[in-house]
């Protein structure tokens, strides 16, 4: 099964964008669809309506998010891991996604890019 890496760069500093990825008003906000989400290990979550699920596998204030999203019934597990460093223009995001089945990756690719983190920049662009 495939993998997806690529960087993004938010205009805001990770601690915020951090925020923006696990506090279920903000996700709401920029979304615009209603999250449940935690920091919670182990707790699931929900994003864009339902469309995004998981479970929550690991969390480091400010810099960190691995999370596993299901896909339905499969044996190996897809790990999204999204870690945020300092960039002289805000946030460096780092993506990893990884064993994304391989009749989803074209369109969780176009998601990452044009739904998940297009909404994110935006947000904070037209502040």
């Amino acid at each position: 099964m495939p993998d997806y890496k690529k960087y993004y760069i938010i205009p805001e500093e990770p601690s915020i964008v951090y925020q923006a990825l696990v506090n279920p008003l903000t996700l709401s906000l920029w979304t615009g669809f209603p999250a449940y989400m935690s920091e919670e290990v182990g707790d699931e979550f929900s994003l864009w309506d339902g469309n995004i699920v998981g479970r929550n596998l690991a969390f480091e204030a400010g810099k960190m998010i691995k999370q596993e999203w299901y896909f339905g019934e499969r044996e190996e597990e897809s790990i999204v891991t999204i870690k945020l460093h300092p960039h002289k223009k805000g946030s460096s995001v780092e993506l990893q996604h990884t064993n994304i089945p391989e009749e989803d990756f074209e369109a969780m690719v176009e998601g990452w890019d044009n739904t998940y983190f297009a909404d994110l920049i935006e947000f904070y662009e037209g502040e």
